[in-house]
């Protein structure tokens, strides 16, 4: 048959055979890449929590159920390396590396190193429960790492059992020194208050974190696992009758990169998050994505854009920020914790990165 054949119908040919002329779909301009990266409030979004596993060593009762079971598809270091890179060409300046326990990554090093060097990142941070921090301390500094937060809840070993029965408080205590030798740029140690449990500790972690050059935190219990949470103006209260002095300062000298709310004491800075009774919402900058490439808009809500998808499936940078937009558009006023009935439609604290 020839050629011309295939064009005329009365010769045998048939238009079918040729391939079809498709229209490529329109693409979104490339300015969607560019800052400023709001929400559907107007918030400008410069802060990114990266999950890079689910999984912890410790398994501690308010963060980690039972029946977690984990997520088993992660993102690798290139991937990951591939979403910070689209964030901060969109105005992400920080970045947090959270889990689960993110230290228990074999290659955390490896993604260390691809996180700290995207151009535009000017923050990495790394929130971790120490326990591996008295080898990799000095290595994570050097890979780019510039802050630590490091939870310890109790000074206690049989507190320590009660809360994680995982956990070995040993390997903590030498992590958090290697931490304090390394030389990082901030230190910040994370306590989780529960009521009848580590509650009464209060004045002695604050004076163990000033010591080392930390600055403690103490965070109302959240919704997500077991424990009676302590109001924050109950834990001040108790602070100050210790013998605490304690002065707030004032809302535009604080950390802009979190939601704490601190106050000076003679060693040093006291810092309280309060998500149930001094709600943070208003200032929020943060965007999450979870170990397996899910972005969640919000902390208590499950609203979410499938990233690791969309990359594996080749999507270009433009379509990734298409997605990433739209998944803030639907981002909520506030995390609605308080609201009847909520708490047992939220994800464990490990299955959003906390």
């Amino acid at each position: 048959m020839s050629l011309a054949g295939r064009d005329d119908p009365s010769k045998g040919g048939c238009y079918e055979d040729r391939p079809a002329v498709t229209t490529p779909a329109p693409q979104p301009p490339p300015s969607v890449l560019a800052p400023p990266l709001l929400d559907a409030q107007g918030r400008r979004m410069t802060y990114l929590r990266l999950s890079i596993t689910d999984r912890c060593n410790f398994r501690c009762s308010y963060c980690s159920p039972a029946s977690w079971g984990g997520k088993r598809d992660l993102l690798g270091a290139e991937e990951l390396e591939r979403i910070t890179s689209v964030f901060a060409r969109m105005g992400i300046r920080r970045v947090r590396l959270t889990g689960g326990e993110p230290l228990i990554r074999p290659d955390i090093l490896d993604i260390a190193r691809r996180i700290a060097a995207v151009p535009g990142i000017q923050h990495l941070a790394i929130t971790s429960n120490a326990s591996h921090l008295e080898r990799l301390a000095a290595p994570l500094r050097e890979a780019g790492v510039t802050q630590l937060n490091l939870s310890l809840d109790t000074l206690s070993a049989e507190t320590f059992r009660r809360i994680s029965k995982q956990g070995d408080i040993g390997a903590v205590m030498r992590g958090l020194d290697a931490a304090a030798r390394a030389g990082y740029a901030s230190l910040k140690l994370n306590v989780v208050v529960l009521r009848g449990v580590n509650d009464e500790e209060a004045p002695a972690l604050v004076a163990y974190a000033h010591a080392r050059g930390f600055t403690p935190r103490f965070i109302e219990l959240m919704p997500f696992g077991q424990g009676t949470p302590v109001p924050t103006a109950e834990l001040v209260e108790r602070l100050q009758a210790s013998g605490l002095p304690l002065t707030p300062e004032p809302d535009d000298t604080g950390d802009a990169s979190g939601p704490a709310r601190y106050w000076r004491a003679p060693e040093g800075r006291v810092g309280f998050i309060s998500p149930l009774t001094q709600n943070f919402c208003g200032s929020c900058n943060r965007v999450r994505v979870a170990s397996n490439g899910d972005l969640r808009s919000c902390l208590g809500g499950r609203a979410q854009a499938p990233l690791h998808q969309l990359i594996r499936g080749g999507a270009s940078d433009v379509e990734l920020a298409v997605a990433i937009r739209r998944a803030l558009g639907d981002k909520p006023e506030g995390h609605r914790f308080t609201e009847p009935g909520n708490g047992a439609t939220l994800l464990s604290m490990m299955g959003i990165g906390g």
